[in-house]
């Protein structure tokens, strides 16, 4: 007889369930002072009651970091491609990108605004720069670990160049790409918030910025819910996406 198998979501939501108890628990007796850490009612109620500027908020931020997670896909994947087949190009690019990681991106968004300007370009561009990494680091990993006689199999059979990478390489590295991007997306939404934080916009940072130079921990705290379940939501598509590519793989 086969068992039913739990929901992927449901460890999750037990855990979240516990710390919203936790949350409610430390506020309504007074153990934390809700100056410092309003309650999950207020904050909620806040966030519902603005609904509409906390959405098109929302919006601002996830166009930037999706943008961003374009251009790093469009970039990082053929990097990772050419740091996997060429052993000379890998040596040539490698330590630079693990140098750009030790750069935070708060040092690195006010030469955007000397560079590019203000607006949309550069916090894309920011974006870009924190998702670049595990894309390429990602794409390298998946086509290195393809089974060198699928591949010499298919090249007896006359695959070469993009023949070979659209239907052999491609898609056996799309989990690695997939989980690359997945990881690669919450650094993007991270990097337009810092983006808007230090550069101006009209997406969440604004919003944070708006309430910590007011003192509004209950606003923070509703932007940050948000925020997290936005990401939180979007990690989740991305991760079934993954399994799909690997089912597809198994089967």
């Amino acid at each position: 007889m086969r068992t039913q198998k739990k929901p992927h979501w449901l460890p999750a939501l037990i855990v979240a369930l516990f710390l919203a108890l936790l949350w409610w628990f430390v506020t309504s007796f007074g153990i934390v002072n809700t100056h410092f850490l309003p309650s999950p009612q207020s904050s909620f109620a806040r966030l519902f009651s603005g609904w509409d500027y906390y959405w098109q908020a929302l919006m601002a931020t996830l166009l930037e970091a999706f943008l961003g997670c374009l251009v790093a896909a469009l970039i990082g994947i053929p990097l990772g491609y050419l740091i996997a087949k060429s052993r000379l190009f890998s040596l040539m690019i490698q330590p630079y990108l693990a140098a750009s990681q030790a750069v935070p991106a708060v040092a690195v968004a006010p030469l955007l605004t000397i560079w590019i300007g203000y607006g949309l370009a550069p916090i894309v561009v920011l974006c870009a720069i924190m998702v670049a990494f595990p894309v390429i680091v990602n794409t390298a990993v998946g086509i290195k670990h393809i089974d060198p006689d699928l591949i010499g199999a298919a090249r007896i059979d006359g695959a070469r160049g993009l023949t070979l990478i659209r239907h052999i390489e491609a898609p056996l590295a799309a989990p690695a790409i997939l989980a690359g991007l997945r990881t690669g997306f919450t650094l993007s939404v991270t990097g337009a918030v810092v983006g808007e934080m230090v550069i101006g916009g009209r997406g969440l940072g604004i919003l944070l910025t708006g309430a910590q130079n007011s003192a509004d921990t209950t606003g923070m705290f509703a932007t940050i819910i948000l925020l997290a379940a936005a990401a939180m939501l979007i990690y989740w598509l991305l991760t079934l996406a993954e399994r799909k590519a690997d089912y597809a793989i198994e089967n």
